[in-house]
């Protein structure tokens, strides 16, 4: 079931949708097929409807003019008027430049372009009267106006008292007379055809409990503000109508999968689980655990398809709860798949599995890239015929020839490492779709953004296992080196351990594998053998080779492993309490986060040292002072989501900026509240938007969801 196209919302009304809202715009007035084609390579944008949700991203407020005779550089940016000047060409090729000035009874300025050198030349007129808007500027001592706005008066023409738009445009839109005043006018012809033909979308019952403004008026006014608030409530409306027909689409498919998709239904907590929870437990479990576990259960036995995410910080035991909601599974008759990012973080999981498991009468597998065809043969036989319980792997289980007999629960570690479409293919290998456990240490933007809008059921391990202590993260510059061996040395005489890791970005792969062996030798000479013993892991290293290193450290033999981001999961190294985090702006905040969890995982105080160079940006400097301020995943994940935005909640994307036209996820927290729970109202009452007062609603609905594949309910 791939989309909503087969539910018809609305039976009883009918909505006309306006032609000229859908007509090309290559048939629009003053834009043609060029231009139409480089709006929609640029903007996508292709139909009327499309350019008048192109909105401003700011405003000029061109109420008044000021006397060119009082300008200075320290000014923002300002209007004036005057008679422009004579027109002077200067320089060849990437150095030419137009000159002019523009004069009135107190002064006068240079203006100056670089860009659109032709353009300026041949449109402008010397001798006529201008509106000039832009930033004064000095150079040499001369005040200047680089690439003013110019708007040519007519003789004695009254300036109009207006909020004048600003649009996004580009260097291709601009030469193509696009730019923003460009783009202003088309939106002009646009508006006088289509103003009365744009539908409303939201119920006059919705419009009259907030006082909305009409779907007309907000778009009329937020192209065509005569003041602030006239902008303030055409963005009231339109941020509102965008958050709640996402939350209508989320919510519906929510409900839809509910009723529709089936699952398997678990209703036994029989004896496997039954004599591991009693006599093989390795530990008592937390509340949290306790709680999350219920969350669980509930959802197997239902009958419908589990989709949820597990949350917690790395070492919280989230493993332990996989394990407990597999053996649920197995007393049901089902198989277990267990699927990670990594052949390093599946190994453990395996290892893990087969510890924890070693005593219960459960078979357990490992398939990854490197299992040899002897052994896949043996495993396939096994999962096809369901001898097999529990089959861990990477992409490998992705595979078209890896089969089950009974696949009743699939849980998926780290899944910022899968895409949305990868995942799909687990659930083509089943009639019914198995059950789907998410675990992740720190929600990625997507994720956390349809947890805000309730489409994903959210199960929180918050508290520590007894004994751990959260790790103290510190942020010093490249400067402190010194002091980070003293460091590093002080706590190998207590018998801890050391990660230090360089960063992989497969760009520039090259340049970081010097960075990871210039800063090996380093360490080399400051921790000499044989007092020291160095482990080196990175990326281009044989298998064998990196799982040698890997497996010196972890059995202490080696106290300083010098790794890229191979180890940012899969290493459980207790006695380690030391992250040393080289070129640390160069991460993400995941990233990071994934980082520091490889320590901290013992009793003893861990530490998390961040180095970076001095010089930083504004978000290099905000996420490594997230670092040191919280270990909270979900705070370090809304962080994420103002830095880089939510990924496309109905697509595969899962990380950029998601199509919202007005409304900020990371800003627009209350507007998105109260969308909500307009929609949960609005379904409880009408859930298939039957309701003639509901109809404007309904034809929306229809036409969003037009052709949309289903893929939330991947997860």
């Amino acid at each position: 079931m791939h989309s909503l196209a087969f539910y018809t919302f609305g039976k009883t009304a009918s909505v006309s949708v306006s032609p000229i809202l859908h007509t090309p715009l290559e048939f629009l007035t003053g834009v043609g097929p060029q231009r139409a084609a480089a709006l929609r390579e640029e903007f996508g944008l292709s139909t009327v409807k499309d350019l008048l949700q192109h909105y401003p991203f700011r405003y000029v407020d061109r109420s008044d003019t000021e006397e060119i005779g009082a300008l200075n550089a320290s000014l923002d940016y300002i209007q004036i008027r005057g008679i422009l000047g004579p027109l002077k060409e200067e320089g060849v090729g990437p150095a030419r430049r137009v000159r002019s000035t523009l004069r009135d009874a107190t002064g006068a300025v240079e203006l100056i372009w670089f860009k659109g050198v032709k353009w300026v030349a041949q449109n402008l007129v010397p001798g006529a009267e201008y509106l000039a808007y832009g930033k004064p500027g000095e150079y040499k001592g001369h005040l200047n106006m680089p690439h003013p706005e110019l708007e040519r008066l007519t003789p004695g023409a009254v300036i109009q008292k207006y909020l004048q738009p600003v649009y996004s445009s580009t260097e291709k839109l601009s030469r193509k007379g696009l730019n923003s005043r460009g783009i202003e006018k088309l939106i002009e012809t646009a508006l006088s055809l289509s103003r009365k033909e744009i539908p409303e979308t939201l119920s006059e019952e919705i419009c009259g409990r907030f006082k909305f403004l009409s779907k007309t008026d907000a778009v009329y006014l937020i192209h065509r503000p005569r003041n602030f608030e006239d902008v303030q409530q055409a963005q009231r409306r339109l941020k509102f109508e965008e958050l709640f027909y996402i939350q209508l689409e989320l919510l519906i498919k929510k409900e839809l999968r509910a009723k529709e998709v089936a699952g398997f239904r678990f209703e036994s907590v029989a004896e496997t689980f039954m004599t591991f929870y009693e006599k093989h437990l390795p530990f008592e479990l937390t509340e949290a655990q306790k709680r999350v576990l219920k969350e669980i259960r509930r959802d197997l036995r239902s009958g419908t398809q589990m989709n949820r995410l597990l949350q917690g910080d790395v070492g919280s035991g989230k493993t332990i709860v996989a394990a407990l909601s597999a053996l649920i599974a197995i007393d049901n008759g089902y198989q277990v798949s267990i699927m990670a990012p990594t052949e390093i973080l599946a190994s453990q999981h395996f290892e893990s599995f087969s510890v924890m498991l070693g005593q219960m009468p459960v078979s357990v597998e490992l398939l990854t890239g490197s299992t040899k065809t002897a052994r896949r043969r043996a495993i396939d036989k096994a999962s096809q015929s369901g001898a097999l319980n529990i089959l861990i792997g990477t992409h490998a289980l992705l595979e078209e020839k890896v089969q089950f007999k009974n696949l009743g629960l699939a849980i998926i570690d780290e899944q910022h490492r899968f895409g949305v479409a990868q995942r799909a293919k687990l659930w083509k290998k089943n009639t019914l779709p198995p059950h789907v456990l998410v675990m992740t240490a720190t929600p990625i933007p997507r994720t956390l953004a349809m947890t805000l809008y309730g489409d994903l059921d959210v199960s929180v391990i918050d508290e520590l296992p007894p004994g751990r202590k959260p790790v103290k993260t510190t942020h010093v510059t490249d400067s402190a080196r010194l002091r980070i061996f003293g460091f590093m040395k002080e706590q190998i005489k207590q018998g801890r351990q050391v990660y230090v890791v360089y960063p992989l970005i497969e760009e520039s792969a090259t340049l970081d594998l010097k960075d990871l062996m210039d800063g090996y030798e380093s360490i080399v000479r400051d921790f000499p053998q044989p007092e020291y013993q160095i482990s080196i892991v990175h990326g281009r290293m044989k298998p064998a080779d990196k799982e040698w290193e890997m497996n010196r450290f972890v059995k202490g033999q080696t106290q300083i492993m010098v790794a890229t981001t191979v180890i940012e999961v899969g290493v459980n190294v207790p006695n380690a309490s030391v992250m040393v985090i080289e070129s640390a702006q160069r991460f993400g905040l995941s990233q990071l986060h994934q980082l520091r969890g490889r320590v901290g995982r013992g009793a003893d105080q861990s530490h998390c040292i961040l180095v970076s160079d001095v010089k930083l940006s504004r978000e290099a400097r905000l996420r490594l002072k997230t670092m040191c301020e919280t270990n909270d995943g979900f705070k370090i994940a809304e962080t994420d989501l103002q830095l880089r935005g939510p990924g496309d909640l109905m697509g595969t994307q899962q990380s950029g900026i998601l199509d919202l036209k007005m409304a900020n996820l990371a800003t627009d927290t209350i507007i998105l509240q109260y969308a909500r729970n307009v929609v949960l109202d609005l379904l409880e009452e009408d859930p298939t938007l039957q309701l003639p007062k509901n109809a404007p609603i309904a034809a929306h609905t229809r036409e969003l969801i037009k052709d949309k594949p289903n893929w939330s309910r991947i997860s």
